[in-house]
């Protein structure tokens, strides 16, 4: 199939889906107005006529965007779920195993400096992603990185720290 094929055949599933895919979206995104939901439809839109292999027909492009749309959504709550200003995910259950054994203070500073110490590569994935919320996948587009290769220096970071601030005790 042409990619022209494929871009009309995927903009006549939009067109005739389209208040099915935003009422997807609605249904599953809390306290959003009615342009939130057609925001995350047309961003979805948008990638997949940007798609690289467009020429590649999708088997099921109705289940591809409701997929699609799904993990756009998931992608969504973890950006609220991981303010800026705390700590979450990984380092809140390191920052939390130390606490028990040194004190909330004492257990900030060091895990603050332990960050400080990890190599440039696995402390910038790390902060990205649970300080500033961002997603492996911008990450990966951004810093033209393999999701696989972030994904495994920030697991070599969270160990690090692990080891660093508990001794290394799971």
């Amino acid at each position: 199939m042409s990619a022209e094929a494929q871009k009309k055949r995927i903009a006549a599933l939009i067109a005739s889906e389209w208040n099915r895919f935003v009422g997807y979206v609605r249904s599953r995104i809390d306290d959003s107005a009615e342009r939130d939901a057609e925001d995350v439809v047309q961003d979805v839109v948008e990638r997949l006529f940007e798609r690289d292999d467009l020429a590649e027909p999708i088997v099921d492009l109705t289940g591809y965007v409701f997929r699609s749309l799904r993990n756009r959504v998931v992608d969504l709550y973890r950006r609220k779920r991981a303010p800026a200003e705390e700590l979450s995910g990984e380092i809140a259950d390191i920052r939390y195993e130390a606490e028990v054994t040194m004190g909330r203070e004492d257990a900030e500073e060091a895990l603050a400096e332990a960050i400080e110490e990890l190599p440039v590569a696995q402390r910038d994935v790390l902060v990205a992603t649970e300080l500033e919320g961002r997603t492996f996948r911008e990450l990966a587009d951004e810093w033209q990185t393999p999701i696989g290769t972030l994904l495994a220096r920030k697991h070599r970071a969270v160990q690090a720290l692990r080891e660093s601030l508990t001794g290394g005790d799971e």
